[in-house]
């Protein structure tokens, strides 16, 4: 069995808005497992114009070991951004994070199974 990764991301949401200046954005939101049972809920605007792929400390929004209050957080910051790009003009339907579609990952993750 191959070991597991200390971090794993569980979920991933996208949405297109407009920054202040008029510029296409795009904002990703997303839930992810750290080592030691913990939760956290990230937020990065643009993360394609990052020299690194990897998140920022200050793009996370939470990190707790409830996974109701990582999906309340989430689904807040993804309402939220969705709320803003459709008064930009930039609607879109963007389905909310949902505990099961986090279990189901989560199980696999948990027993070694790939994604």
């Amino acid at each position: 069995m191959r070991p597991k990764s200390s971090l794993a991301r569980f979920a991933e949401r996208t949405l297109h808005g407009v920054d202040e200046n008029g510029a296409d954005e795009r904002i990703v939101v997303w839930i992810e497992r750290r080592q030691g049972a913990v939760w956290a809920v990230g937020r990065a605007v643009n993360p394609q114009h990052r020299s690194s792929a990897a998140p920022r400390r200050d793009d996370y929004l939470f990190e707790g070991y409830e996974l109701e209050d990582a999906l309340d957080v989430a689904n807040g910051a993804l309402s939220d951004d969705s709320r803003v790009s459709a008064q930009d003009g930039r609607a879109e339907a963007v389905a909310p994070f949902e505990r099961e579609e986090i279990l189901k990952k989560l199980e696999r993750w948990f027993f070694g199974h790939e994604r």
